[in-house]
């Protein structure tokens, strides 16, 4: 007796397989680590801005940002600050060993549509970096297709600085395109801006027709979009992404409702606008 099966579907709260190829240490608590198929490539397809659930039975499983751009085809990366039991977990394993992973899950930054032919302000404070930076990575590779590139970033100390060699080699080296460097406060070694981000914002002055993407602790994104505001940017100008927890990441466990909206499924990406019809617990 024969059978006929049809095409098996991957089921998305399942994990495959992956392999941590390589870590990188950025600061004292992130490390940024390359994660590939056994057989080498990224694990699925994604776009800027979605994310990624890492597994590490039995200590469980927790969902970050997937911080390389999907030009990218060999690799998967995922800076991850240490703050938990998964977390602490996954900065004491070595390369080689193999973790879990499944998505890609929620929405992406509109690289293809509405940042189109835009000059982007990318704003970032912190491990906020993280998603920003598949966003910049992708318009960088697709450079003809964007127009002028500012990234602002800020971190506590010159020491809390993610990504280095992107902040002060490859990206000001990219045409058409400006780093803004800011730590909190004043530092021997430190040559560059000291102050918070959404002052230094205010202060560089940009000129309004650019589409901005936020990214940072909750605290920072409130003050950088008031002071947005303040110069006269518009809502419908800026996108940024809800940090909120996330479990299961096909809306179906509640975690991370807010509202009639589900982080997991209809963000983590919204424009600024789009956050005004959502309660105030956000």
């Amino acid at each position: 007796m024969s059978c006929s099966c049809s095409t098996h579907k991957r089921d998305p709260l399942v994990p495959q397989v992956a392999v941590i190829d390589a870590m990188r240490v950025d600061t004292p608590d992130v490390t940024t680590f390359r994660v590939k198929k056994p057989a080498g490539g990224q694990a699925f397809s994604f776009m800027p801005g979605q994310c990624a659930m890492l597994s590490v039975p039995p200590v469980g499983e927790a969902i970050f940002s997937i911080t390389s751009s999907p030009t990218e085809k060999e690799y998967m990366e995922f800076s991850i600050k240490r703050c938990g039991a998964v977390t602490d977990h996954l900065h004491a394993l070595e390369a080689g060993t193999e973790i879990g992973i499944r998505g890609p899950y929620g929405n992406a930054f509109p690289v293809e549509t509405a940042l189109k032919g835009q000059d982007l302000l990318f704003i970032a404070g912190g491990i906020g970096l993280a998603p920003l930076r598949s966003v910049i990575n992708y318009v960088l590779a697709n450079r003809d297709q964007y127009g002028k590139v500012d990234i602002v970033y800020g971190a506590r100390s010159a020491s809390d600085l993610v990504h280095r060699q992107d902040l002060f080699e490859t990206w000001p080296a990219a045409p058409a395109t400006q780093v803004h460097l800011t730590i909190d406060r004043a530092e021997e070694n430190w040559a560059g801006h000291v102050g918070f981000v959404p002052q230094f914002v205010k202060e560089l002055g940009f000129s309004l027709d650019k589409t901005v993407l936020v990214c940072g602790p909750p605290i920072m994104i409130k003050f950088v979009l008031q002071g947005l505001e303040e110069i006269g940017f518009r809502r419908d100008q800026v996108y940024t992404t809800l940090e909120l927890k996330m479990k299961c990441g096909v809306g179906k466990c509640g975690r991370c409702n807010i509202g009639d909206k589900y982080v997991c499924k209809d963000g983590p990406v919204f424009r600024c606008d789009e956050l005004e019809a959502l309660p105030d617990e956000y």
